[in-house]
């Protein structure tokens, strides 16, 4: 039995996020334990060799291998000859990726790379980017997936998702669409109508990227396994006119469908899913418009497995972040006050998050609300602008003077945390940290805006003004900052610590519907994997990167039980040892034997020569 169990290394240094986790995986029960063998079998993948031979399994990035093909699997599978005549590891193939990766000259380059490399070999690309994370995360997502979308009419290579335009507006057209991709067995879907794309505004079917880049850190950081994952774009048009003069552009060329006509094949493109995948297929929305990403929220949340990770996604990350920095003030969440510089769907999903939890430690809501506020491109959102609010931001009007002054509104409400969603680079000016700096000892300064031009503030600015007093926390990655000796590392507010948690979980054991408890589950247990040396020594409110697969699985584990003892799990029979269960459905990046393994039956069962009567055979026997 020994021999089913690869044993830890503990003396090896964390080689690699995919190779340490996928060691784990296969620890985390005893050999010698009968029960703990018996859920072994039980829950571990098994080994079915492929039917498909030759050049076509070359061609299947699934599959391929490339050189490390064995000379028995070369011969076994049809392909020997068709290789060259050399053998590498794994280990060998990621160097020699990396080494050529290193080499291009910019970002975008690097992204076409590695776009290339997912086109030929799952398994290497996934190997390469899990042993090198925080190198290559801001190159699959942001920031440069924002650059590869503006470009992508012209850097297309490959389909890696499937379109669905206004068009194709009927359930059974759409669910032919959904037919012609090659997995039967998707689970989770990343869609977009590429209207707000990051902070870029519409890109329209240039927007496809996201989903591609979304559903690549599903599998890198969560485990989640590629053939589950789906890529989709819904094309009603751009309003971008610079795209429909593009040469180059790769969607319909006209204006964006909105009104009845849109919600019709928003909702037929919902009941097309969930038909052709099954009711319990996970629909992620990403970078829909303000105008219809709280709407379809709300139209779809409880009928379907989905959410909106602009609004859920970020209210989670960054309320993790607050209770990180609860543990440096020695203040509870609720003791604070919020100002929010941007009212859109983002900063309110945030706000309606923080009011969870100081609710959860005994506010009312109306407590809650009172002590956060929030400024749009309009100024402070008053009670005086309540005719003209929305019902999701009369709550948080205030009766004070109108006012654009963003200075002005911290002095009068003397926040603990001032957190930026507005897109506008540089509003967070040296005299509004300076403020902060006065009202608190540990000022917490959140630029959550994306792409890092788009910031509200640099790492540099807020450290250097406040004198590394700030707990800083961006949208996109910053550089580590170094004042007077003293090494600073900021912490990048990203969704990639909640989603790829949330999203295991729902999928794994069939969750119904996703409610906002799910993400403040996964905000507490993010904040919770911080390390005091982070938050002591770099003032760093964020857990490592190379962290995150294993707070996916601790997230996915109280989404479990969390919707087990709700009724919204619906797997069945429930999983005796979920993180067990979890543990052995995740993804592993190392390459496997493709043939299985033959195996004898007994003598007597395989025995040829059963005697065989005479028969006559009258028309050779005649004379």
């Amino acid at each position: 039995m020994a021999s089913l169990f690869r044993p830890l290394n503990l003396s090896s240094q964390t080689r690699a996020l995919s190779r340490s986790t996928a060691v784990a995986s296969q620890n985390i029960h005893d050999p010698d334990d009968p029960k703990q063998v018996a859920l072994y079998k039980l829950y571990r993948p098994e080994r079915v060799t492929p039917a498909k031979r030759g050049v076509e399994l070359l061609k299947t990035p699934r599959l391929n291998k490339g050189m490390a093909f064995s000379i028995y699997e070369r011969q076994y599978l049809g392909i020997h000859g068709l290789l060259p005549p050399a053998f590498m590891t794994e280990e060998q193939q990621a160097y020699r990726i990396m080494t050529k990766l290193r080499q291009q000259p910019d970002n975008l380059a690097k992204y076409i790379q590695l776009d290339g490399l997912q086109d030929r070999n799952e398994k290497l690309f996934y190997r390469v980017l899990c042993d090198n994370i925080k190198e290559l995360m801001p190159i699959v997502y942001t920031p440069t997936v924002g650059l590869a979308c503006q470009k992508f009419g012209f850097i297309y290579r490959n389909p890696k998702g499937l379109y669905v335009t206004i068009n194709d507006n009927s359930i059974s057209k759409i669910y032919q669409i959904l037919s012609n991709w090659p997995s039967t067995d998707v689970k989770a879907i990343v869609v977009t109508d590429g209207e707000r794309i990051l902070g870029l505004g519409d890109l329209g079917a240039y927007g496809i990227g996201i989903p591609v880049g979304k559903l690549a850190l599903y599998v890198a950081l969560a485990g989640m396994q590629p053939d589950w994952c789906l890529p989709v774009l819904i094309d009603v048009g751009t309003d971008n006119q610079e795209l429909l003069n593009d040469p180059f552009y790769t969607g319909l060329r006209r204006k964006r469908v909105r009104g009845t006509e849109y919600d019709t094949l928003l909702d037929n493109f919902m009941k097309a899913c969930t038909k052709r995948f099954g009711q319990n297929c996970l629909i992620q929305f990403e970078d829909f418009g303000n105008q219809n990403a709280y709407r379809l929220l709300d139209r779809f949340q409880q009928k379907y497995c989905m959410f909106n990770d602009d609004i859920q996604g970020t209210a989670s990350v960054v309320v993790a972040g607050l209770l990180a920095c609860t543990r440096v003030t020695k203040k509870k969440l609720s003791q604070e006050k919020l100002v929010f510089l941007g009212a859109g769907g983002a900063a309110t999903g945030v706000a309606e998050m923080c009011v969870l939890q100081m609710q959860a430690e005994g506010l009312t809501e109306e407590e809650a609300c009172d002590r956060i506020y929030m400024i749009d491109i309009d100024g402070l959102i008053t009670k005086n602008r309540a005719p003209h609010l929305s019902d999701r931001h009369k709550k948080f009007a205030k009766d004070l003077p109108d006012t654009k002054n963003l200075l002005e509104v911290v002095k009068t409400v003397q926040p603990g945390a001032l957190i930026g969603a507005s897109t506008v680079t540089g509003a967070f000016s040296e005299e509004i940290i300076k403020e902060m700096c006065t009202i608190n000892a540990r000022p917490i300064i959140f630029a959550l805006s994306n792409p890092t031009s788009k910031a509200e503030c640099t790492a540099e600015q807020a450290y250097t003004i406040s004198n590394g007093s700030v707990l800083f926390a961006s949208g996109s990655p910053f550089d580590n900052v170094t004042i007077n000796g003293k090494l600073y590392k900021p912490g990048q507010g990203n969704n990639a610590f909640v989603f790829p948690g949330v999203a295991l979980g729902a999928v794994l054991f069939k969750v119904s519907h996703i409610d906002n408890s799910l993400f403040l589950l996964a905000a507490r247990k993010v904040a919770e994997s911080v390390s005091e040396k982070s938050l002591n020594e770099y003032s760093r409110i964020y857990p490592r990167l190379k962290d995150i697969r294993e707070i996916s699985i601790k997230i996915a584990v109280e989404v479990a039980k969390h919707c087990y003892a709700n009724g919204t799990a619906t797997l069945y029979p429930e999983p005796e040892d979920k993180e067990l269960f979890i543990r052995h459905q995740v993804y592993d990046v190392e390459y496997e034997d493709l043939i299985n393994r033959t195996y004898t039956w007994p003598a007597k069962d395989s025995m040829h020569g059963f005697p065989v009567p005479v028969i006559r055979r009258n028309s050779m026997d005649d004379e």
